[in-house]
């Protein structure tokens, strides 16, 4: 397994410290959810550009290019991002345990916080096509060019953005000396968006040696 240290590249505080929960990005803007709402940060220039309410958006967020997925109480809604509507809703897996979500290929990725487990979830039915094991707790989910990582806490040490096998396999992980790291998207670049702490926003990057 490779393993290096992660160090953060930019740190924000968007709005307040109230909790960040899922996040994704859409090439330009981070998305982020915040217990009722759904916010939209462009990081440019640093403000926020859009805020819908969507109560109970208490976890995972994915975008698959038209619309923002989000999880709230045990439903994956399915948003439009420019009005905020919910234009449908599925069923989460994971029994009220979901915690990040990611969008790739037509299909849903959805960690399972204490159950260790990430689902693959179709992503128009609802229907678990698979699900992978691993050995610390889930707290946000990214699925970028085939690569799929999670972030993750426990047994004790830092926070880690960790990458799976096919299989479950841990292949590569980076360490993170933060405080906490809850929903996670991977950029096209190799970078990483992190919710963090007390409301903060991290863009995170494998430390260059």
């Amino acid at each position: 397994m490779k393993e290096s240290e992660g160090e953060v590249v930019r740190e924000y505080v968007p709005i307040d410290e109230r909790s960040i929960h899922g996040v994704t990005f859409d090439g330009k803007l981070v998305w982020f959810a915040r217990d009722d709402e759904l916010v939209a940060f462009d990081p440019e220039s640093e403000k926020v550009v859009q805020r819908h309410a969507i109560p109970a958006a208490d976890a995972g967020t994915a975008f698959d290019g038209a619309h923002i997925y989000q999880l709230a109480h045990g439903e994956i809604l399915v948003i439009d991002p420019k009005s905020g509507v919910v234009e449908r809703k599925l069923p989460a897996p994971g029994k009220g345990e979901a915690t990040g979500m990611a969008w790739s290929d037509g299909y849903l990725w959805i960690g399972q916080y204490s159950g260790k487990k990430i689902h693959k979830v179709d992503a128009k039915t609802g229907e678990v096509v698979k699900t992978l094991a691993t050995d610390r707790f889930v707290t946000g989910v990214s699925c970028v060019g085939g690569a799929l990582w999670h972030g993750s806490i426990g047994e004790g040490k830092s926070p880690e953005l960790r990458r799976l096998a096919s299989d479950g396999t841990v292949v590569e992980s980076i360490s993170v000396a933060v405080g906490k790291i809850s929903g996670v998207e991977r950029t096209p670049k190799g970078e990483f968006w992190c919710g963090g702490e007390n409301g903060k926003l991290r863009l995170v990057r494998p430390r260059v040696s």
